[in-house]
């Protein structure tokens, strides 16, 4: 991989994990359409690399948050900080369940399978739509609603899903107010990022000693610029219910996606 084709791949990254338009999705189509020639565990590492510089770019937009999360959690009393951090670790269970039983398997899935992304985006697609339509609220996300919304980042781990647009549908539609289904949906994957690099770096299935440094700096930097980007500008989009708009772009790019593995 060459430099031109790691900044496309980190801006596409960092563009498409807070956008509800499935990052996942979009690397392997970026991969397919640059003709990437890694092998699966290099190709592996550079997809880790860049989801970690969106998660970091996650707590730089949402810093504060976090420092007050943090702050009210150390002192072991049940407040607001100490019931969002219950949530947000109530809606990892999911996710981690899945992605310890079915390992091999969803790694399977991240092969180029162009018409399987496709499929998926249409999936998308409709959530969104439904999610556009609904009203907002002033509720907050409950436990209950923590849990339902884990579950859908846990789907969410199948290319073409998106995990930002799955879990906001699936709060707003639960009835929570679109500003806070929004900050709950980009700090609950953070965690579990984090989580997943440092069991990948324990195990040895994440090695250093084949990859290319420069490529790899190169695109965590410009997944990092264009994630706090998006970041800033996807809270804004939801609470003024923009989401039709992706969900028309979801559409169109799976029927493409699709169409094209048949070629």
């Amino acid at each position: 991989m060459d430099v031109l084709d790691a900044v496309i791949l980190g801006i596409i990254q960092g563009l498409t994990e807070f956008l509800p338009v499935s990052s996942s999705g979009h690397l392997e189509l970026g991969k397919a359409i640059l003709g990437d020639q890694m092998v699966a565990e290099e190709s592996l590492l550079f997809t880790v690399v860049l989801h970690f510089a969106t998660a970091l770019s996650t707590l730089v937009v949402f810093r504060k948050d976090v420092w007050e999360i943090l702050y009210g959690l150390f002192q072991f009393k049940w407040n607001q900080e100490m019931q969002f951090s219950l949530k947000i670790i109530i809606s990892m269970v999911p996710a981690v369940i899945i992605g310890l039983l079915f390992e091999e398997q969803l790694e399977s899935l991240f092969g180029g399978s162009i018409a399987f992304v496709g499929a998926m985006l249409i999936v998308t697609a409709i959530l969104l739509w439904f999610a556009d339509k609904a009203k907002n609220t002033g509720k907050k996300v409950t436990f209950k609603d923590a849990f339902i919304i884990g579950v859908s980042q846990a789907i969410a781990m199948l290319p073409g899903i998106s995990r930002s647009g799955a879990t906001i549908s699936t709060s707003v539609l639960l009835g929570n107010d679109k500003g806070k289904a929004a900050r709950f949906s980009f700090l609950m994957v953070v965690p579990l990022i984090f989580g997943k690099i440092a069991k990948d770096i324990m195990s040895g299935d994440l090695s250093m000693e084949t990859a290319n440094l420069s490529t790899l700096g190169i695109g965590f930097i410009a997944a990092f610029i264009a994630g706090i980007a998006a970041c800033t500008w996807m809270i804004k989009l939801v609470r003024n219910s923009k989401l039709k708009w992706f969900a028309v772009y979801c559409f169109l790019v799976g029927i493409i996606a699709i169409v094209v593995s048949f070629i």
